[in-house]
């Protein structure tokens, strides 16, 4: 291999693509980065065996070839030279960085020994704003918890149907619900399938501040991510994810359908109550609400035997029942900060059933959060 390339050009690429190079024992070669030169391109692939990411360029190629070179060291090293153009050549398994009147040699291993990661092939993409998109998996992204016993909750459920995507993820306390709505293209019949929260995560990382149409291709046991290099239909960036198996739970049996009590609030105000109570809570994290239709007020009280008390009232709109509930704070706050309209809806079910966030005037997004049973 013998290529021309801009150090800030091969920088990006090595950043972006280092993100999710593991440092394994058993199979170190995982902590490499691959460099293909072939025709025009110059290409920077890593893989944890579950995600891939494969990082395209254009370079004066002089002879194609490959070589995997550990990752964090020419990362580093890459930082650090001045930007101007370098030139790198293979020989022997051995990296040659020249660069002004220098040269650097990096060990590395022949290209045929890394993993194959997979490629869309003759798949057909669904395309979507890449910018509204990761807003909207960033809602969701932070609920799910590692499982082992339940792997299919671990993960983000997406469920496509025409002009309609679903994104909803849960930890059984709690669960969240997106909806996007997409014109375009529509897929042949509805499905459904399960991303790995890892994955969720590097696509909003590498694709939520992307300008460019991101590209969605599907297959029954892998998904691929993609934007085009500028103005052509080569890929720039690509990442493949492999996809849980298993089935995800029945969520809409969860969603309460009616309400025993209602509440219309300001959220900034409300949020900052919960953050001031929040201070005085206990080991469980909980805070009590007291609330009451008549008087059109809800009390808020939290307590620390170690430090002390805090109570407040709060008005509001209030339809329903006199209520006496407890909800973790943490999780509270999180489904208020991903309500993005100033007004909210809190609808409540008794001491013991599941609570229903919403947006005022906004359909897309709702928050079910599961009250601290009382003793």
């Amino acid at each position: 291999m013998k290529i021309e390339i801009l150090q800030v050009i091969l920088k990006e690429g090595l950043q972006l693509t280092s993100r999710i190079s593991p440092k394994t024992f058993s199979l170190p070669i995982l902590s490499n980065v691959l460099l293909t030169a072939e025709k025009n391109y110059l290409t920077l692939s890593t893989t944890d065996l579950e995600v891939g990411i494969n990082f395209y360029t254009l370079a004066k190629i002089e002879q194609e070839g490959k070589i995997t070179i550990p990752s964090k060291v020419i990362t580093n090293f890459v930082n650090l030279l001045p930007e101007k153009k370098i030139n790198l050549e293979t020989k022997d398994n051995v990296l040659s960085i020249k660069y002004n009147n220098s040269q650097t040699e990096i060990k590395g291993q022949s290209g045929e020994d890394f993993p194959i990661i997979p490629k869309p092939g003759d798949l057909k993409p669904l395309s979507l704003d890449s910018q509204s998109f990761c807003q909207s998996l960033n809602q969701l992204v932070d609920i799910p918890l590692p499982s082992s016993a339940r792997p299919e909750i671990s993960g983000i459920y997406f469920s496509f149907e025409k002009e309609l995507i679903k994104i909803v993820s849960t930890d059984s306390f709690r669960l969240g619900e997106k909806r996007i709505f997409y014109q375009g293209e529509v897929p042949a019949q509805p499905f459904s399938f399960i991303l790995p929260q890892k994955a969720a995560r590097e696509i909003i990382n590498i694709f939520g501040d992307k300008e460019e149409e991101l590209k969605i291709y599907f297959s029954p046991n892998q998904i691929f991510f993609e934007i085009p290099i500028a103005e052509t239909n080569q890929p720039k960036i690509q990442l493949v994810s492999r996809l849980i198996e298993g089935e995800y739970p029945d969520y809409q049996a969860i969603i309460p359908k009616k309400y025993q009590t209602q509440l219309l609030l300001t959220k900034n105000e409300f949020l900052n109550q919960i953050r001031m109570a929040s201070l005085f809570s206990g080991k469980i994290n909980e805070i009590k609400f007291r609330i009451d239709p008549e008087g059109k007020k809800i009390e808020i009280f939290s307590q620390n035997p170690e430090i002390g008390e805090y109570q407040s009232f709060l008005s509001g709109e209030i339809k329903g029942e006199a209520l006496k509930i407890s909800f973790n704070w943490k999780f509270l706050i999180d489904g208020l900060l991903n309500i993005k309209t100033p007004e909210i809806l809190i609808e409540l079910n008794g001491e013991e059933g599941p609570a229903v966030l919403k947006g005022v005037g906004d359909e897309s997004y709702l928050y079910v959060l599961m009250p601290i049973k009382t003793s």
